[in-house]
């Protein structure tokens, strides 16, 4: 194999593909191939994806009108708990990690993660996590009813009297997944520390490996704090312990802070992988070098630094003293410092380049513009003021969504699209990609713009009725939920069908830059038959430099 220039760097001829690195039975099995688990995480987390996705349809169109009549209000609980507990533990955090798992021993030049045997371990907890949370569907009373956060004294409430219950089995999963995430953390870190490539210091890893290394530091240090939270409150409910038991003297509001200790961090687990994401889509399609590579990677550790600061300003009206509520106001305006270099540094990418709007650029871009969005509405919320008058309405609930869907999902359905040639040979159809995208931009954005002025009449969440002068913004909210939940369809049809017969794809469709478009698509067993030495800057669009010294001839 030869090699050829391309802006600076060399990249392999476009040769057939390699030999896959598996087969399909190797997605059913106990690999401990880095890039067979990272696709067992990518479909089994999609598949919750949907299952969540059904549950929030079911939700709109009970609040199409302001009665409670398509649903028992039990089962409206059940599944309003089950929908954020599944979009959060079962559909962005694996998500995440399986991209992770998939692309960082490529991106540092490694043959694998640190510990393989470890990762695949991690991964089966996944399943059995969900296999729990599904079953409490079946167990007398339902599934847990006491939203995604579990604040007790409501979570201690066992009307059933049985010692299984919906609310023990929610804390077990939830325990088994902090578990999983800590082993994953651990793997990720030192894969990342110990085994990049030889000459490949810190500031020459691609930004995604930034990402993904600032949010497994935040999950090393803060999920310990919610898994303790979740056993503690499994005692209280099994053993009788009173650690939150209020009526034994315990201390519901200590819950709500083990909790948010780790679940506000937790949106920079998820959303620093997102933002790097968009790092390595907007200068392969801008055609332009990064602007601003080192402040946008140091930035990535100040988020995570400052994000073990900020959890108290969930708990406002918690009987929070004042000079509390100024501090973690402070911390919280502050995260929008390193945040906002991100935002500057793409848009300056992006500016003046010679912009290829294909399917991971149009989901980026899209997903950009929404986090401004949600940037701008978090800051608010920020504000005591301004967060007391809209605690507990609609406005936090459009808030979090354009965060967790307008910017996280969008930015995982670029990821996908970007390495879909890298992980399966295959090209998708570009067109369908381009409905998948306009139908989820403009779903997503009539779903949850106007819980906006909801929230602010005072629309409160968390109920199946509502006062009749709600309903005109809340059809708007539902017929746009069922049509973002319909986008989800061109979707599957493109993956399903261009992974079974799309065009071959060469190893780097997109004339991208970094070590995991330096092997064929998909990549062999062991990724690199020699280990690369790197000898460039990474993202050096016009460098003479080639990115290794040692590609195969």
């Amino acid at each position: 194999m030869t090699n050829v220039p391309i802006e600076g760097i060399l990249l392999p001829d476009e040769k057939p593909n390699h030999e896959s690195s598996s087969n399909w039975k190797e997605y059913f099995s106990f690999s401990t191939d880095h890039k067979v688990i990272g696709i067992q995480y990518l479909v089994t987390s999609f598949f919750f994806f949907l299952v969540g996705g059904i549950f929030a349809m079911v939700m709109r169109g009970e609040l199409l009108t302001p009665e409670s009549d398509l649903v028992d209000r039990t089962v409206y609980n059940g599944m309003f708990t089950m929908h954020g507990t599944v979009m959060l533990f079962l559909w962005t955090f694996p998500s995440l990690v399986g991209f992770a798992n998939y692309l960082v021993p490529l991106m540092i030049g490694a043959r694998d993660m640190a510990f393989p045997r470890l990762n695949a371990v991690a991964f089966w907890m996944v399943p059995v996590v969900g296999i729990l949370m599904m079953g409490s569907f079946f167990v007398p009373g339902g599934p847990a009813q006491a939203g995604w956060w579990s604040y007790p004294p409501v979570s201690l409430q066992n009307p059933t009297g049985n010692l299984i219950n919906g609310q023990v089995i929610w804390l077990l999963a939830v325990a088994i997944s902090g578990v999983s995430s800590i082993m994953g953390a651990v793997n990720f870190v030192t894969t990342i520390v110990k085994m990049r490539a030889p000459g490949m210091g810190f500031f020459r890893m691609p930004l995604f490996v930034w990402g993904v290394f600032s949010a497994q530091i935040i999950q090393l240090f803060g999920l310990p704090a919610l898994t303790a939270g979740a056993v503690m409150l499994l005692l209280d409910l099994t053993v009788g312990t009173a650690f939150f038991d209020p009526a034994k003297g315990g201390n519901p509001v200590m819950f709500q802070h083990y909790f948010w200790f780790y679940s506000h961090p937790a949106v920079y687990v998820i959303i620093l992988p997102v933002f790097a994401i968009f790092s390595e889509i907007f200068p392969v399609y801008s055609r332009k070098p990064l602007f601003g590579y080192k402040v946008v990677a140091i930035s990535s550790i100040l988020i995570a630094g400052v994000s073990g600061i900020v959890w108290v300003h969930h708990m406002y009206v918690s009987g929070t003293s004042g000079w509390m509520r100024l501090i973690f106001m402070l911390t919280t305006m502050f995260v929008s410092v390193p945040t906002g270099i991100k935002v500057f540094a793409w848009v300056a990418t992006i500016w003046g380049g010679k912009l290829r709007l294909n399917t991971p650029m149009l989901f980026a871009l899209g997903g950009l513009v929404m986090f401004v969005f949600a940037g701008i509405t978090g800051i608010m919320l920020s504000s005591v003021p301004v967060d007391v008058h809209v605690n507990n309405t609609y406005f936090v609930v459009g808030h979090f969504h354009y965060v967790l869907y307008g910017t996280v999902t969008m930015g995982l359905f670029a990821a996908i699209y970007h390495w879909f040639p890298k992980m399966t040979g295959r090209m998708y159809s570009e067109s369908w990609g381009k409905i998948h995208f306009w139908l989820a931009f403009i779903g997503t954005n009539l779903n949850f713009l106007p819980m906006h002025p909801l929230g602010l009449q005072g629309m409160l969440r968390r109920v199946a009725s509502y006062a009749p002068e709600y309903q005109f913004w809340n059809i708007i909210a539902s017929l746009s939920g069922f049509l973002l939940g319909m986008s989800t369809l061109p979707f599957i049809f493109n993956m399903v069908i261009s992974w079974m017969q799309g065009e071959k794809a060469p190893a780097n469709p997109w004339r991208a830059i970094g070590l995991e478009w330096l092997v064929s698509s998909p990549p062999p067993v062991e990724n690199f038959e020699e280990t690369p030495i790197i000898i460039s800057e990474p993202y050096g669009y016009g460098k003479s430099e080639p990115l290794t010294s040692n590609l195969p001839e």
